[in-house]
C-alpha cells in the first residue's frame, strides 16, 4: 500500500489565513473528482471559514470526557474505517485529550498517512519543536503544543500562508480572529507589529531551509553537480597559515554584501596521513569563523585543488576565496600551484585570489627531519667503507664474472647500504662502487678510464639506478616517521579532547594533559599578565619563570616549567594552548549562564505571576466589587434573598482573594527562605477537621479514615492545615459526581502519613513533576481558577516542616497524594 501525502499550510501566526486556505485546496480536490472528507476543522467561530466548508463531507467527532467535562476529537477508527482518499485535518499540533489513542494529533496524522490517506494541515510557526524557544523570547509567550520538525519537514508540500502584519492586525481589530473583548488584550501583546514581524520573518527563513532541502534532495537524485546560485555560500579554503586570518575576514565581508548567505572554511588534509598545518593556528582560525557565524570543515584529498572544488560543489557554493601562493616565483614557474589549478578546474564558481603579507615571499621550511637515527646513519657509512672493499676483494678471488655481473652485485651492496644507513652511506656506496667497477673491473683495468661505449652505459645506468634506490628508501624511511609522528600526536590530541569534554572543569583537565603527557613539572594559564589556573609545582607567576612561553590567544599565555620540548612537540603544545584558551572562554560563558539561569527563572516567575494574576486577582475582586455596588445601588430594590446571595457572592470572592493573596505571600516567603515554621506536637485527628471546616459545605462532603491512636506529629499546626486545604480542595475540584475524596492516616515507623485520595481522571506519571511547579495548571481547560500555586505552596509547606509530599496513582483511576511528617519521638 502507497503511503498518504501530506500537505502542510505553515502560517506564522494565528489568523493568518491557514484554515481557509486549506479548505479552498480541499474543495479545490473535490472538484478534481478526489474522494475528500473532513476529518476535524476547527473555525474558533469565525464565520467565513465556517461558510469554506460548503458541502465537503464530515466525519463526526467523537466525544469525550475528562475531568468531568465533555470534549471532542478526531474520531482516527472512524476515519480510517472511511477510507477517503484525502482528509483534512486541521492543527497538526494539538494536544490531544488524555485517554486518546495518540497523545498529539501529529501521531494520528502518522497512522492516516500509513493507511494511505493524503492529508491536508496546519500549524504555526511557533508550534515548531526548533522554533519554540524561539518564539517564547520573542512573544513573551510559552507554546506547549509543539510537533517535531522532522514531521513538518517530511511532508511533500509546505505552503507558506503569508499575511503583512499590519493586515493580520486589522483582520484582529476588524474582529474576524477573536471575540470582541480579547482584541485588545491580543493587540497589544502577541500582536504586536514587532512579534508579527518577527514571527514572519522565522516562518519565510525556516521554509527556505525547507525548500533548501528539497533542491539538495534534487540536485543529489538527478546528479547535478553544476552551481545553482539559489544562494551566496562563500567557502574560504584555509592552510592553516598565518593569511588564514585575513582570507577569513574577506571572505565574511563578501558574505555580508548578500543577506541570508553562507560562510564556510574548508582545510584540506593530505591523505597520506602527514601532518602539515598548524593545529594551533587552525584551531584559532576555527573560532574566528565560528564568531562571524560561518562553519568549519575538514575534507581530506591526495589532490588538494580538487577536494576543494569537490566540496564546493557539494555545498552549492558560489565564491571560493584563496590565499595567494606564499611559494617563491621560481617554484611558481615548475608547478602552477593550488590557486592557479582551482581557477583552471573551477567551472561556474568564482574564485578570489586573496593578496596578503606572505604572498610571493617564498615557504620558510625548517630542516627536514632526519629519515634514520644517528647510529643507523653511522652504520651505514661503515658498511659502505669496508664492504665494497670486501666485494672487490670477493670478486678478484673468485672466478671471473662479466661486466653485468659485477654490476649487479655492486648494485645490491648499494641497496643494502641504503636500507641500513639511508641517502647519504648510500649516495657514497654509489660512487665508491662506480669508481671500484672502472678501476678494476673495466678494461682497461687499474685506469679511471673506459674503452667501450657499452661499458660506459652499463656504469651510468648503475650510478642512476643506485641514486634512485638509495633517495627511494631514504624518502620511504622519513615518511613512515612522519606518519608515526602524525598519528601520536593525533592520538594525544584525541586522548586529549576526550578528557576535557569528560571532564566537569575543562580547563583544568586540559591542563593536567598537558602535564601528563609531557612529564611537565607545571603548566600556568595568564590571562592579561593575571595567574588564571595553573596544575603542578611550583607554578609561573610571569612569562620570566617559565622554560617555554606559548601564546594561546591575544591576551592568553601558558608558560610551561620542567624541560625543554623539541620542536614537534612544540606543535602539540601549541594546540593545546589554543584549546586552553577555548577552555577558558566556555568555563567564563557557563559560569555567566549559571548566573543569568536563576534570573531567568526569576523573571519567568514574575512573568507567570503577572499573567496569572492579571486574571485571578481581579476576577473575585471584581465579583465582590459588583455585589457591593449593587446593594448600594439606590436605583434598584432588592428583596432580603437577593440581598443574601448578594452578601454571600461577596463573601465568597473575597474569601477567594484572601486565599489567593494568603498563597502568594507564602509562595514569595518560601522562595525568600523567610517562612517562619513554629512546631508543636499535635495529632492528625485535630488538623484534619479543621482544614475541612475551611473548605465550607464542600468540605463536609469528604470521607475522612483518621485513626485517633496515631502518634503525635511534630510540625506546624498552621502549616499542615494549610497544605491539607489546598490538596482536598483541588481534590474536591477533580473528583467525579458521587465519589468525593477520602482522606486517610497511617502510622511507619518515625512518620506519619495523610492520604489525600480523589478518583478523578488522575495524571501520567510523567507529568507528576509538573504539578508542583508554581503557575502551572494541568488541564486547565475546564479549569480557569486559581494561579496554579496550590500543589506548589503545598509542597513548598511540607518540606519547610521537614516532611514530603508526593504523587501516587490511586487504585482504579485517580491521584493520590501522600503528606508524610515526622512524629514527635524521630
Amino acid at each position: 500500500m502507497a503511503r498518504g501525502e501530506l500537505r502542510i499550510h505553515l502560517g506564522a501566526a494565528p489568523g493568518v489565513g491557514k484554515t481557509y486556505t486549506m479548505l479552498e485546496e480541499a474543495h479545490r480536490r473535490a472538484e478534481r473528482g478526489a474522494d475528500v472528507v473532513i476529518a476535524l476543522v476547527e473555525t474558533h467561530g469565525r464565520k467565513h471559514t465556517a461558510a469554506m466548508v460548503g458541502d465537503l463531507e464530515v466525519v463526526p467527532r467523537r466525544e469525550m470526557t475528562y475531568r468531568g467535562a465533555a470534549f471532542t476529537e478526531m474520531d482516527l477508527d472512524a476515519v480510517l474505517a472511511r477510507r477517503p482518499e484525502i482528509a483534512v485535518v486541521d492543527e497538526l499540533a494539538h494536544t490531544n485529550v488524555p485517554g486518546s489513542r495518540n497523545t498529539k494529533r501529529w501521531q494520528d496524522v502518522q497512522e492516516l498517512l500509513d493507511a494511505g490517506i493524503s492529508v491536508l494541515t496546519t500549524v504555526n510557526v511557533q508550534h515548531l519543536e526548533s522554533l519554540n524557544d524561539v518564539v517564547a523570547r520573542i512573544t513573551g509567550a510559552d507554546q506547549r503544543e509543539t510537533v517535531p520538525d522532522a514531521v513538518v519537514r517530511a511532508a511533500e508540500q509546505v505552503e507558506l500562508v503569508d499575511m503583512t502584519p499590519e493586515a493580520l492586525r486589522r483582520r484582529m481589530a476588524h474582529g474576524n480572529i477573536y471575540r470582541p473583548e480579547k482584541i485588545d488584550a491580543a493587540l497589544g501583546n502577541y500582536f504586536r507589529t514587532g512579534n508579527l514581524t518577527a514571527l514572519r520573518e522565522l516562518a519565510l527563513l525556516w521554509l527556505a531551509d525547507k525548500v533548501e532541502d528539497q533542491l539538495g534532495k534534487y540536485r543529489a537524485d538527478n546528479a547535478i553537480d553544476a552551481t545553482w546560485e539559489t544562494r551566496e555560500r562563500v567557502v574560504v579554503a584555509l592552510t592553516g597559515g598565518p593569511e588564514g586570518d585575513t582570507l577569513i575576514r574577506r571572505a565574511a565581508r563578501i558574505a555580508a554584501r548578500t543577506r541570508g548567505s553562507d560562510l564556510l572554511a574548508v582545510h584540506v588534509t593530505r591523505n597520506d596521513g602527514l601532518a602539515g598545518a598548524d593545529p594551533a593556528r587552525l584551531a584559532r582560525q576555527r573560532l574566528l569563523v565560528e564568531s562571524l557565524g560561518g562553519t568549519y570543515h575538514q575534507v581530506t584529498g591526495a589532490d588538494i585543488p580538487q577536494a576543494l572544488l569537490d566540496f564546493a560543489r557539494g555545498v552549492n557554493a558560489t565564491q571560493i576565496v584563496l590565499g595567494a601562493s606564499r611559494r617563491g616565483r621560481f617554484a611558481q614557474i615548475l608547478s602552477a600551484g593550488v590557486g592557479v589549478t582551482t581557477i583552471a578546474r573551477s567551472g561556474t564558481i568564482d574564485v578570489h585570489l586573496v593578496t596578503h603579507e606572505g604572498a610571493n615571499r617564498g615557504r620558510r621550511r625548517g630542516p627536514l627531519p632526519a629519515a634514520l637515527s644517528r647510529s643507523r646513519r653511522i652504520a651505514g657509512f661503515g658498511t659502505a667503507l669496508l664492504g665494497l672493499p670486501l666485494l672487490v676483494l670477493l670478486l678478484r678471488a673468485g672466478p671471473a664474472l662479466s661486466l653485468t655481473n659485477d654490476i649487479l652485485l655492486f648494485l645490491v651492496a648499494v641497496v643494502m647500504v641504503a636500507l641500513i644507513g639511508g641517502l647519504w652511506p648510500a649516495l657514497l656506496a654509489a660512487v665508491g662502487g662506480s669508481l671500484a667497477l672502472n678501476w678494476f673491473f673495466t678494461p682497461p683495468y687499474g685506469r679511471f678510464t673506459i674503452a667501450e661505449g657499452q661499458n660506459l652505459l652499463a656504469l651510468a645506468i648503475f650510478v642512476l639506478v643506485a641514486i634512485a634506490v638509495s633517495w627511494v628508501v631514504d624518502t620511504a624511511a622519513r615518511k613512515t616517521r612522519q606518519a608515526a609522528q602524525a598519528s601520536a600526536d593525533a592520538q594525544t590530541l584525541a586522548t586529549v579532547a576526550g578528557s576535557v569534554l569528560r571532564g566537569e572543569r575543562p580547563l583544568i583537565a586540559l591542563l593536567d594533559r598537558l602535564r601528563e603527557t609531557f612529564a611537565l613539572d607545571s603548566v600556568t594559564l595568564l590571562e592579561d599578565g593575571a595567574v588564571v589556573a595553573g596544575v603542578g609545582q611550583p607554578r609561573c607567576e610571569r612569562p620570566a619563570d617559565a622554560d617555554i612561553e606559548v601564546k594561546a590567544d591575544d591576551n592568553v599565555l601558558v608558560l610551561i616549567k620542567g624541560r625543554t620540548l623539541q620542536a614537534s612537540d612544540r606543535r602539540i603544545v601549541e594546540a593545546f594552548a589554543a584549546q586552553a584558551a577555548v577552555a577558558l572562554k566556555q568555563e567564563r560563558l557557563a559560569g555567566e549562564a549559571a548566573t543569568a539561569r536563576p534570573l531567568a527563572a526569576a523573571d519567568k516567575l514574575r512573568t507567570a505571576l503577572l499573567a496569572a494574576v492579571s486574571h485571578d486577582l481581579r476576577t473575585p475582586l471584581a465579583s465582590a466589587k459588583a455585589s457591593v455596588a449593587g446593594l448600594r445601588s439606590r436605583d434598584v430594590q432588592f428583596d432580603e434573598d437577593d440581598r443574601e446571595e448578594l452578601l454571600a457572592t461577596a463573601d465568597e470572592s473575597l474569601d477567594r482573594l484572601g486565599r489567593l493573596v494568603a498563597n502568594l505571600l507564602d509562595m514569595s516567603r518560601l522562595q525568600a527562605g523567610a517562612l517562619g515554621v513554629t512546631p508543636a506536637d499535635v495529632g492528625a485527628e485535630e488538623v484534619v477537621p479543621r482544614a475541612l471546616d475551611d473548605l465550607g459545605p464542600a468540605g463536609r462532603t469528604v470521607t475522612v479514615h483518621v485513626p485517633d491512636d496515631l502518634p503525635m506529629l511534630h510540625t506546624d499546626p498552621g502549616l499542615l492545615e494549610r497544605v491539607l486545604v489546598n490538596l482536598v480542595g483541588n481534590a474536591l475540584r477533580y473528583s467525579p459526581p458521587g465519589r468525593p475524596p477520602v482522606i486517610t492516616g497511617s502510622s511507619h515507623g518515625d512518620t506519619v502519613e495523610l492520604r489525600v485520595i480523589d478518583h478523578g481522571p488522575g495524571i501520567p506519571a510523567d507529568r507528576w513533576d509538573d504539578v508542583f511547579l508554581p503557575f502551572q495548571r494541568l488541564g486547565d481547560r475546564d479549569n480557569h481558577t486559581g494561579v496554579g500555586l496550590g500543589l506548589a505552596l503545598s509542597r513548598g509547606l511540607t518540606e519547610a516542616m521537614g516532611g514530603t509530599l508526593t504523587p501516587e496513582e490511586t487504585p482504579g483511576g485517580g491521584l493520590t497524594m501522600i503528606v508524610s511528617l515526622p512524629t514527635r519521638s524521630s
